[in-house]
């Protein structure tokens, strides 16, 4: 069991950390973010809930928990892909993906705020290694960077520590899988919306865009998750959560070999600081049953889907 844990969360990481450079050749057919956030969710909602209906496994959500996952899939994690893929599209993969694991160190933080109690070093520290690293991958003002990509990457490392925050805190009973099948359904939503209202879901892109966008909805959305859940579950959380940092190390390989970029020495140091605050966050996590205190990773591609056991836990990113 250990054994199958660990393949799959590293098979996992590896499919989430190959989605930036497989959403960079998407936007190489004409594809605009909108579209593709729009389309990745909505394939992935299809195989998702006609799974779960096939194995008897649909859910019925109640009206609380339709409202709770509105909230959760159609607002918060929208945003946090948006500000994400928006990253991916302005700057290196590689370093949109560094900087997204910011989210950690910074879900120790907000929930110090939110539970009003006095952070510790288990919750400066991290959070502290992580804004050296941050320093370290931007590099001095005047930098030769993007910065909308770069605040892009941070406001979604920002919106994916408060989407896991509030998810954590608000119980909907479903299980992970009807969880990320409804989440999928109510983001994919938020993006035809959102398209159809700036003008930007257009669907005149290169015929090649198909195959992209359907295996980022396949690969590193439907296996990535289910992979993750797997892991989860004969791992434990942390555990787990520790082996998907393998999905910095897949994107920064992958970008050098497909996409043929680069990042300085220094900025190699500073994702490895990043990392470090990362991991910091993940180990000062508590023990199953205790309230959280952040650093632990429940992700999709990345929140926790409410009502999850501490064993379940996974979130979409």
């Amino acid at each position: 069991m250990t054994r199958r844990g660990v393949a799959a969360t590293l098979v996992s990481a590896a499919a989430f950390g190959l989605m930036p450079v497989l959403a960079s050749y998407a936007y190489g057919t004409g594809m605009s973010v909108p579209t593709l956030l729009a389309l990745r969710f909505a394939i992935a909602a299809a195989v998702f809930l006609a799974w779960l209906g096939a194995r008897g496994r649909l859910e019925r959500p109640t009206a609380r928990q339709w409202a709770v996952l509105a909230l959760l899939g159609g607002v918060m994690y929208a945003a946090q892909s948006l500000l994400y893929f928006t990253a991916v599209e302005r700057i290196a993969p590689a370093l949109a993906v560094l900087l997204l694991y910011l989210y950690p160190a910074l879900v120790s933080v907000v929930s110090a705020v939110v539970e009003r109690t006095r952070p510790g070093l288990a919750v400066l520290g991290p959070i502290l290694v992580s804004l050296a690293g941050l320093a370290l991958v931007v590099g001095p003002p005047g930098a030769d960077l993007d910065l909308l990509g770069v605040l892009s990457a941070v406001g979604s490392a920002v919106t994916y520590a408060l989407y896991i925050v509030v998810g954590t805190r608000v119980s909907a009973a479903l299980s992970p899988a009807v969880t990320t099948g409804y989440l999928s359904m109510f983001a994919a939503g938020s993006f035809v919306l959102l398209g159809s209202a700036a003008g930007a879901l257009d669907l005149g892109f290169a015929t090649a865009g198909w195959g992209w966008v359907t295996v980022v909805a396949v690969l590193s959305t439907v296996l990535a998750m289910s992979l993750f859940f797997v892991g989860s579950a004969a791992l434990g959380p942390v555990r787990a959560s520790l082996l998907s940092m393998f999905e910095p190390l897949v994107a920064v390989v992958a970008t050098w070999l497909l996409l043929g970029g680069t990042l300085s020495w220094p900025q190699l140091a500073g994702g490895a600081a990043v990392l470090a605050g990362a991991a910091w966050g993940v180990l000062a996590a508590p023990a199953p049953g205790r309230p959280p205190r952040g650093g632990l990773r429940e992700t999709f591609i990345g929140a926790p889907p409410p009502g999850a056991s501490a064993r379940r836990r996974a979130a979409p990113r």
